[in-house]
């Protein structure tokens, strides 16, 4: 049974297949907090709802830019012939960075835990044809304000700002 492919619906059932993945997602932005990282966790499924591969932002962890939640659950899901037909499923709305991973590969539906946040790429990747679904969760919403709370010089950086205000910013690269 295809769960998701062609998801037009917003009734908390249709919801639901999205909420397990974002499940997913969410134990890996534990993972990262746990670790001292940023809390954002990522992971990738099929339409019908089987797991790819999962990951979270690393950059503390292992001091390399460039490896965000969605980056880190894309590169462990391999070599695919398509990713069309794939969901990215991601805590926080993606970075233009993460953004554009979207875009370039063609993956059809991306699931959002919080956009509040942080709205990143979401409108683009919309104007764009991706099926967007915002969860709006507030279980990754307050694990992202206490990390923020907790450490602004760390989400600072993250979103690529250099003063305080960065943590009000909406937009900014993450």
């Amino acid at each position: 049974m295809r769960l998701l492919q062609n998801y037009r619906g917003n009734s908390l059932t249709d919801l639901e297949p999205y909420r397990r993945m974002l499940a997913v997602a969410l134990e890996e932005a534990r993972l990262g907090f746990d670790e001292g990282g940023v809390p954002v966790g990522a992971a990738l499924f099929t339409l019908d709802g089987n797991l790819l591969s999962r990951g979270r932002n690393r950059r503390v962890q292992q001091g390399d830019p460039s490896i965000h939640g969605e980056t880190d659950a894309f590169r462990r899901a391999g070599r695919q012939k398509s990713y069309r037909n794939l969901v990215m499923v991601t805590t926080l709305a993606p970075c233009w960075y993460c953004s554009g991973l979207v875009r370039q590969f063609n993956i059809g539906t991306l699931v959002v835990g919080e956009s509040r946040t942080f709205s990143g790429g979401i409108d683009w990747l919309r104007q764009s044809g991706v099926n967007v679904i915002d969860l709006d969760s507030q279980e990754c919403r307050e694990l992202m304000e206490a990390f923020i709370a907790a450490r602004p010089d760390v989400w600072n950086e993250d979103i690529g700002e250099t003063g305080s205000e960065g943590a009000r910013e909406q937009g900014s690269d993450r």
